[in-house]
Parts: structure tokens; sequence; C-alpha cells
């Protein structure tokens, strides 16, 4: 199938403001694309690119003082499959995981492995180890979190999100990956687009989405505790530790977000 992805933001600047934008689809799907996804900004800026510690390709501007759009319209090709199941992926000894891995085992800045680490051992070391548990925390999470855009909040952690049982994507993919991360399964944050191909509409505002990958069996595998099934058309932005390493993007001084909107839409 054909999926039409992009958005539009429209930041207001008192003063001209530097920002980090990580909004490039994944260079991991660049082969699938059939109109590339270009940052366009009007009024027109210089920018230049660079590739983060993560992979993730990230791009820099001077936005001017005023108004200032930031867009993108592209269309992709996907398999229309949805996330692949691999039951049978076994949980690695931590001593036998690859030196790249061993990152997403550690505390993050929304990640409290310390202090969640005694609750995921009481929840969850009675499953099997592997997929199991994994899907397993993914369940618990889906159902521990009532999901809802009021409850959205970008200082939220893991532990917030556990302790006040509400929140948005982030903080369902937080959670679950503080949990697999406290039973020694690497677990990676993913933002991307995932429109509502193959479920019923949502009536909510399309937004970026948010969800895990993790590392069983010698391969990355995604897992997605905020809609729980394997989904169709997720297209990869960027990974990282959590939320604060692939933030869509950063400004360096004051700033008012007058509109967003962005669009995943089967052709």
């Amino acid at each position: 199938m054909q999926i039409r992805i992009g958005y539009e933001m429209i930041f207001e600047c008192p003063q001209p403001t530097p920002m980090i934008l990580t909004l490039n689809v994944h260079f991991s799907r660049v082969s699938d694309m059939i109109r590339a996804d270009h940052i366009v900004t009007r009024p027109s800026v210089p920018m230049t690119a660079y590739r983060d510690g993560f992979g993730n390709w990230c791009s820099r501007i001077v936005a001017p003082a005023g108004e200032i759009s930031i867009s993108t319209d592209a269309l992709m090709m996907d398999n229309g499959l949805p996330d692949p199941i691999h039951a049978d992926a076994m949980q690695h000894a931590v001593e036998e995981l690859p030196a790249e891995t061993l990152v997403y085992l550690l505390g993050s800045r929304y990640c409290e492995t310390d202090r969640l680490s005694e609750i995921a051992w009481k929840l969850f070391s009675r499953t099997p180890p592997g997929w199991v548990r994994v899907q397993a925390i993914c369940d618990y999470v889906h159902n521990h979190i009532e999901f809802g855009y009021q409850h959205a909040r970008s200082t939220k952690t893991a532990l917030e999100a556990y302790n006040e049982r509400q929140g948005v994507c982030r903080d369902y993919t937080h959670l679950a990956i503080a949990f697999c991360r406290c039973m020694n399964i690497p677990a990676r944050y993913c933002t991307g687009y995932l429109g509502d191909i193959g479920v019923p509409a949502s009536p909510d505002p399309m937004d970026f989405s948010a969800w895990m990958e993790v590392y069983l069996g010698g391969h990355w595998h995604t897992f997605d505790p905020r809609n729980k099934i394997p989904r169709i058309g997720r297209i990869l932005i960027a990974q990282g530790r959590d939320a604060a390493d692939v933030a869509i993007s950063n400004a360096f001084g004051p700033n008012v977000l007058k509109s967003f909107k962005v669009w995943t839409d089967e052709v």
C-alpha cells in the first residue's frame, strides 16, 4: 500500500531562535519513500543536518522573529502487513547481550528503573522470560493506564504514569520500557507515524505516536503497549532511550506553538 505522511507546525518566536528538528523518516525506511519528506520552512531559512548518537537524522535552523511554518508532505510504500509476532523469541542473559544494546538496560530521563525495579519484579518475575514476559508487561501497562490527551504532560515520568494511572502513548511506552529494563530486557523508545489503517478511525486529532522496540532472540521487535494489538502502517522517525532523545523539536529560546497538524493516510 501507499501511505501519505506529513505535518505542519507553526511557531511564533519573539526573537531569532535556534532549533533542532527530528522530523525525517528513519534511515531504515528511506528506501520505501516514493516522495521524499523534505522539510519546508516558510519563510525559507538555511538548514544544516547531522546524524545523532542514535542514528537519527536531525536538522538545525534558526527560526526568525515572528511566525515560521515547518512542514512536509511525503509518500511511503508499505507492505501493508501488521507488526510481526515472534512468540518464540527468547530473552538473552545480560552477559550475552551485544554491547550496543546495553545502554537500553539503563535508567534514563523518563524511565526510572531504580525506583520501579521492585514493582516490576513483583509483577512479572513469575512470567516466562522472553516474548511472553514482554507481552505481559504490555498487557499490564495497557490496562493500568487510562488514555486521554488531557492527561498529557511533557515532564511526566514512567513512575508518575504508574502512580497516576493516566497518560498518552508516550507514558504507556515509558512505563513499559522501564519495566522491561528492570527485567533485564533491552528496550528503546520509538516515535513516528501511525495512522488509523485497518482499525476504526479515531475521532481524536492525529499526532505522532510512540511505541517501543525490545531486543529478544538476536533482533529488535516492535511492541505497542498503548494499542496492544499489531498495527499496519507504522513508520519510524527516531529511536532513543526515551522521549528526551527523540523530541520532534527542541527550541533554544522562547516560542509558542500556534498550530500543529499530522497526517498519516492510506492512499
